[in-house]
């Protein structure tokens, strides 16, 4: 396999473009904004025109949106992927949208000829860029094994967790679920640390190198304390985006979610606040409140 697609070329979606053209991979991209096509060019990209011309150019397809209407108009609309990808060609479906809507894609690819891996991602801006991506991935073996170049050359991890369609995004609820919720209690602890005179960089050392260091509460407290709130390819739209999503799978299946939906709530009132703000901006609206700051 020669040519690969991206639809999106935002903080992920450059990532995997990055990726790809680094492994070799004649990589076709298109994305709305013109910042975003000249980036990629600039990187080695093949620019495209339009859906179609993607599809048309391309073996395999990543469609890196933000929705689940994006993505089901993208592969299924008239001048989408499915009218116009060759017979044999893939959908790697790696953006977070909801399980139901994932199944609608693979019914409405049903018959086409078109393989679909579900397959959303977990890594953020730094693993997108570094290539290192764990990958959740449902889809047969078969094109899961003739894809296994491309998904390898944008990831650290791929896990096979299922075969049909949303079996992928729903592991992705669950896990962000747990991070979700990991940042908000990051938030607060920093918080409280401010309050408490306690300064950034002690807390960042001992939060590390203890049992609850780990790489999301890492991100945020460095960010937090570096006063970091914008920029660095953590919107809070998307969290915010994916707790809905959790929250919504836990209510179809009558499942509580007493922590995650706290979480739900400090990641509304942030986005409420600081809109264009990235996830760790939370921690101002509790700063806000208690009228101390977390510095280095």
């Amino acid at each position: 396999m020669k040519s690969v697609g991206i639809i999106g070329l935002g903080d992920m979606g450059s990532g995997l473009a990055k990726n790809l053209i680094k492994n070799g991979f004649e990589t076709i991209g298109i994305d709305l904004l013109e910042s975003r096509m000249e980036a990629f060019v600039e990187m080695g990209g093949t620019p495209a025109h339009d859906i179609a011309e993607l599809a048309r150019k391309s073996e395999a397809v990543y469609v890196m949106v933000m929705t689940g209407a994006e993505a089901k108009q993208i592969i299924l609309g008239d001048n989408g992927l499915i009218a116009n990808m060759a017979v044999g060609g893939t959908v790697l479906l790696t953006a977070t949208i909801k399980p139901a809507e994932a199944r609608d894609i693979g019914t409405g690819m049903q018959g086409s000829g078109i393989a679909l891996i579900d397959s959303p991602v977990s890594g953020g801006y730094p693993g997108a860029q570094g290539g290192t991506l764990t990958l959740m991935a449902a889809g047969s073996d078969a094109a899961m094994d003739k894809n296994l170049a491309v998904m390898q050359a944008v990831a650290g991890a791929i896990h096979r967790v299922g075969t049909a369609p949303g079996e992928g995004q729903t592991v992705k609820a669950c896990l962000q679920s747990l991070i979700g919720s990991i940042f908000s209690a990051t938030f607060e602890a920093a918080a409280l640390a401010a309050k408490a005179g306690v300064s950034g960089e002690v807390l960042y050392n001992v939060f590390s190198t203890s049992s609850a260091g780990c790489g999301v509460t890492n991100s945020a407290l460095g960010n937090i304390i570096d006063r970091q709130f914008e920029g660095t390819g953590s919107h809070i739209n998307t969290m915010h985006k994916d707790l809905t999503i959790s929250l919504n799978m836990a209510e179809d299946l009558g499942v509580p979610l007493h922590t995650a939906s706290t979480a739900m709530q400090i990641f509304h009132a942030g986005k409420t606040k600081y809109p264009n703000g990235d996830n760790w901006v939370c921690t101002r609206v509790i700063e806000d409140i208690i009228g101390a700051e977390l510095h280095r």
